[in-house]
C-alpha cells in the first residue's frame, strides 16, 4: 500500500476518532426508535438514494431537457447528479477509506443488535461521506430551487424526502451520523452548483438559435396538457419502484458477504456474479476487498 493510502487510511480512521461519541450517541436515539412499522418506512426512503434510482433520474433529467418548458429541470438534475457524484464517490470516498460501522463496530454489542433489528442492509463500498444521502439532496436541492424559482408549492417535498433519506440511513445502521451529514452538505453544494450551471447552460443554449428551436413538444400538441402532469409522475414512480423492489429482499443473516477475514469479519456486500469483480481463488468480495487482494488501486 503506496504513502497515500496509508494517509488515507489514516483520514478515515481519524473521523472515526473524532466522531466516535457522537455517532454512537445518535445510533442510540435511533436504535431505540427501532420497530417494524419505522423499519418499513426507512427501506422505503433509503430507496430515493440508492443508484438505482439516481441513475434512471438522471436519464430522465436527459429526455426533460429536450421539453423546452422544462429543460432547466433536466439540466439542473443532470448537472447536480453528475457534481454529487464526483465529490462522493470520486474524490471523498477514496481519500477517506472510511470502513463502514457494521464493520468497525462489530465489537460493540448494543449497536450490532440494532443492525440486527434493523434488517442487515450492507453496501459494497467505503461508508464516508453517505451516497444515499448525497444523492438525495442533489436531487432535493436543485428541484427545490426550480420549483421554488416557479413558485409552486410542491417545492417542499423535496427536502422532507432527502431529510428521511438522510434520517434512514442511520436507522438501517448502515452509516455514521458524520458520514450522512457530509452527504448532507455534498449534496446541497451539488445541488446548488448543479441549478447554477443549469441556469447558465438554458440562458446560453437561448442565445444560439439552433440548439433553441430544440424542442419536441409540438410532437404532443394534441395531448391534453393535464396528462403531462401524470405521466411525469408515473415515470418517477416507476423509476422509484426500480429502486425500491429489489430492495425489499436485500440483507440479512443469510446475504451473501464479503469472504474477507481480518482485522474484521467483513460483512460488506460482495460482488455476486459481476464481470468486473470476478472471485479470487473462488472467493467473492467487496468492492473494497477486491481491489485490495486483487492489486488494484483505488
Amino acid at each position: 500500500m503506496n504513502t497515500f493510502l496509508l494517509a488515507a487510511v489514516t483520514l478515515g480512521e481519524r473521523v472515526d476518532s473524532i466522531f466516535y461519541n457522537f455517532d454512537l450517541w445518535v445510533f442510540s436515539i435511533f436504535g431505540h426508535m427501532q420497530c417494524g412499522f419505522l423499519t418499513a418506512v426507512a427501506k422505503i426512503f433509503t430507496s430515493f438514494g440508492d443508484e438505482m434510482f439516481v441513475i434512471p433520474m438522471a436519464a430522465f433529467g436527459l429526455v426533460l431537457c429536450f421539453f423546452k418548458k422544462t429543460r432547466k429541470y433536466g439540466a439542473a438534475l443532470i448537472f447536480s447528479i453528475v457534481i454529487g457524484t464526483l465529490i462522493t464517490n470520486v474524490i471523498v470516498k477514496p481519500m477517506f477509506l472510511r470502513v463502514r460501522p457494521y464493520n468497525t463496530l462489530q465489537g460493540v454489542a448494543e449497536y450490532f443488535a440494532w443492525y440486527k433489528g434493523a434488517g442487515m442492509l450492507s453496501e459494497s463500498d467505503y461508508s464516508f461521506p453517505s451516497g444515499h444521502t448525497t444523492a438525495a439532496f442533489e436531487i432535493a436541492t436543485s428541484m427545490f430551487i426550480c420549483f421554488k424559482k416557479d413558485h409552486k408549492k410542491i417545492c417542499w417535498l423535496f427536502p422532507v424526502i432527502a431529510l428521511c433519506t438522510m434520517g434512514s440511513r442511520v436507522y438501517l445502521m448502515v452509516h455514521y451520523a458524520s458520514d450522512v451529514l457530509a452527504g448532507f452538505i455534498v449534496g446541497t453544494f451539488a445541488g446548488c452548483l448543479g441549478y447554477a450551471l443549469a441556469v447558465l447552460a438554458c440562458n446560453i443554449i437561448a442565445k444560439i438559435k439552433f440548439l433553441d428551436k430544440i424542442d419536441v413538444t409540438p410532437l404532443f400538441k394534441k395531448v391534453n396538457p393535464k396528462v403531462a402532469p401524470v405521466a411525469i409522475i408515473a415515470v418517477i414512480v416507476g423509476i422509484f419502484c426500480l429502486s425500491y423492489i429489489p430492495a425489499m429482499t436485500e440483507g440479512g443473516e443469510n446475504a451473501h458477504r464479503c469472504a474477507y477475514v481480518g482485522e474484521y469479519d467483513c460483512m460488506n456486500e460482495a460482488k455476486v456474479d459481476d464481470k468486473d469483480y470476478p472471485p479470487i481463488d473462488g472467493k467473492e468480495y467487496c468492492k473494497i476487498h477486491w481491489k485490495q487482494l486483487s492489486g488494484v488501486k483505488e
